[in-house]
């Protein structure tokens, strides 16, 4: 049984561990007064997006204060994208990887706890055997002597300034730091397959696009060809209309080449070799672009984005470790204790009088050490003000890719409308120069500029949808992607088939309501 002197100890080491705790107690920084605000820009956003009469041309409206759904790429209404991201997510390396380091984050945090916060009960059982001096036994030739020993020691240091709380504190905010590099790296590989998802659509359109003007483009050459058998035009206009052909036919391996490797790069994001098959394929066709998206408030950007909450808790660290750099500039206090017995004979060493016991308590103030411990304290500091930089600067980061995405959402809406126009023209410019041609009241310089002009117009009306669908799923991933809306974040996988979780609150309303 364990000496009541040795309980007390115990017990005054924990009444002390409610002292203070030196260094810096973390607030979250403020934001600058413009994020209170209601814009992301300059000038205010129209109410609706332009119009087009085109594929993936709707008007769009923002809804100020929505929420963002968890599963935030349904609002493109397709099946084959979202059984592609929930497969992804269940085999994906990388979001694996940053699972399994939130849980050695958690485990780092469990070891600290153990060591710092109880005392370190360690058990002994020894046998030694030796030969004593014949001046320390007074037994002429000395004497062997066999020495048995079975005891428990105790040591406790106590935290009177806080050293080992910070140190927790620390740990602490590293897994919430992890925690929320889990939700960034979700958010990224969902985004990064949405968005190479309508790149090979796009790209997809793009050949299609090439290949209708190059079918254009040969049956003039036919009718060329013929009009030249007949003596109406000459040899030089059949050659430029082949070179035409040619330089058309020659755009059409960079694209496919494009195109392959979107579909590399798609499958790499799914967890796949590019050799797997089963990966589906991607039209604009197969999208639907939502007429309305959600905006959340400026005030409530940084505490949806994983990135500027991970930027956070990196923050809290470095000021705990200030707080750990402070606690060792004071005196630490160490307890022991030891409960055992010792016997010369194995079997007297639980009977007889054999118990010994002791306590002891020591004080360490550092007095010199060169300076060392306010250099650690200063660089502490110095490492705090660097991560107080870096959110400041992450935060910004996110207010400009919201910026940029609303940007984009209302200047390509206007650039689709307008080159939507332009293509409408061109084709007709094409089908009169075309029927003017033939009846020789054209040169066919007239044609083949109607022919280019129409290729770029084509191409350029293709490029102009798919940004419209990009600039859609940016806005949501600038937005933080809804992780607030799903359940634990270290089991933020949603295997196929599985309903995403009810939504849940933020954080914050989440404590306000306890």
């Amino acid at each position: 049984m364990i000496p009541a002197a040795m309980q007390g100890a115990v017990l005054g080491a924990s009444l002390l561990l409610g002292g203070c705790a030196v260094g810096p107690d973390f607030k979250t920084p403020d934001l600058p007064p413009a994020a209170q605000g209601a814009d992301y820009t300059p000038a205010p956003m129209p109410a609706r997006t332009a119009q087009s009469d085109v594929p993936g041309g709707q008007s769009q409206a923002l809804l100020p204060g929505r929420d963002i759904p968890a599963q935030w790429w349904d609002v493109f209404h397709s099946e084959p994208l979202d059984q592609l991201i929930r497969a992804s997510l269940a085999q994906s390396p990388t979001l694996a990887s940053a699972q399994a380091a939130l849980r050695q984050a958690e485990a780092t945090y469990d070891a600290k706890s153990g060591n710092l916060l109880w005392p370190q009960v360690t058990g002994q059982l020894g046998a030694q055997r030796e030969r004593a001096s014949e001046v320390s036994t007074q037994v002429p030739g000395g004497q062997l002597l066999t020495l048995y020993n079975a005891s428990v020691n105790v040591s406790y240091n106590l935290d009177v300034f806080g050293g080992s709380r910070r140190q927790l504190e620390g740990a602490q905010a590293a897994i919430e730091a992890q925690r929320y590099q889990v939700e960034a790296t979700y958010l990224t590989l969902t985004s990064n397959l949405v968005t190479t998802a309508i790149r090979e659509a796009s790209l997809r359109a793009q050949l299609q696009a090439a290949l209708e003007v190059l079918q254009a483009q040969r049956d003039q050459l036919n009718v060329i060809e013929k009009q030249f058998d007949t003596g109406a035009i000459p040899k030089s206009i059949v050659l430029q209309q082949r070179t035409q052909v040619a330089q058309t036919t020659a755009t059409l391996p960079p694209i496919e080449k494009a195109l392959a490797q979107t579909r590399h790069q798609l499958a790499v994001f799914a967890g796949r070799l590019p050799s797997e098959a089963g990966l589906p394929e991607f039209d604009l066709a197969s999208l639907s672009l939502p007429d309305s998206l959600p905006l959340s408030l400026p005030s409530e950007l940084a505490r949806q984005r994983p990135d500027v909450r991970a930027s956070e808790a990196q923050l809290h660290q470095a000021s705990a470790a200030v707080g750990v750099a402070t606690a060792n500039l004071y005196p630490q206090i160490q307890l022991s204790a030891s409960y055992g017995n010792a016997a010369l004979r194995a079997r007297d060493l639980f009977t007889g009088p054999t118990t010994l016991w002791n306590i002891g308590a020591g004080l360490t103030q550092p007095i010199f050490n060169g300076g060392a411990l306010r250099a650690q304290q200063r660089a502490a500091v110095a490492a705090y003000d660097s991560a107080a930089a870096q959110y400041r600067n992450t935060v910004l980061g996110a207010f400009q890719n919201v910026a940029d995405a609303l940007r984009a959402l209302e200047l390509d809406a206007t650039a689709l409308q307008t080159q939507a126009t332009a293509e409408s023209l061109a084709r007709q410019s094409l089908d009169l120069s075309t029927a003017q041609f033939r009846a020789g009241a054209v040169s066919y310089v007239t044609l083949l500029t109607a022919q280019q002009a129409w290729l770029q117009t084509h191409t350029a009306l293709v490029q102009a949808q798919a940004a419209r669908y990009a600039d859609t799923a940016a806005l949501f991933q600038a937005l933080g992607g809804g992780w607030w809306n799903r359940g634990a974040l270290a089991d933020a996988v949603i295997a196929p088939g599985q309903a995403a979780a009810p939504p849940l609150p933020l954080p914050e309303q989440a404590a306000a309501k306890n």
